[in-house]
């Protein structure tokens, strides 16, 4: 069982690893896609998606600028990670306020100044977690 759990996981991660591909057509139109029709007119667009790829953990001296609730995650509506928590958050009945950075200003301002380089950033007092996994909200949800 753990073994093809393993290899799932595995088959997954290449999957995800996907190439975009952009090009311009004989009437000038831009298409993007994951495949090219002409290996000359395309060119491969390097994605830089803004969210933790890797869970980090930190004591945050700026947690006095964030609101005062107990949990609280600055995420986007589109990151997979942050649905994950919010999901997990409600699974277990954790109150948390969860600040969308693209749509309030003021999150958005709380994030620059907690030094946000993706999402999520969540906190726990003093304690901070960059990115989302259950073992590692357990370990800063004490």
């Amino acid at each position: 069982m753990k073994i093809s759990l393993v290899l799932l996981l595995l088959f997954y991660s290449v999957v995800v690893d996907a190439e975009v591909y952009k090009w311009i057509d004989d009437t000038g139109r831009v298409h993007y896609s994951d495949s090219t029709i002409s290996a000359e007119k395309a060119e491969r667009v390097n994605l830089n998606i803004n969210s933790y790829e890797n869970v980090t953990y930190e004591r945050s001296s700026a947690s006095e600028n964030a609101p005062s609730e107990k949990v609280v995650m600055f995420s986007t509506s589109w990151c997979v990670y942050c649905k994950k928590a919010r999901e997990y958050f409600r699974k277990n009945k954790i109150d948390f306020v969860d600040y969308d950075i693209e749509k309030d200003a003021r999150a958005r301002k709380v994030y620059k100044r907690l030094g946000g380089k993706g999402v999520p950033v969540i906190l726990v007092g003093e304690r901070r977690m960059n990115g989302f996994s259950v073992s590692g909200f357990e370990r800063i949800y004490q």
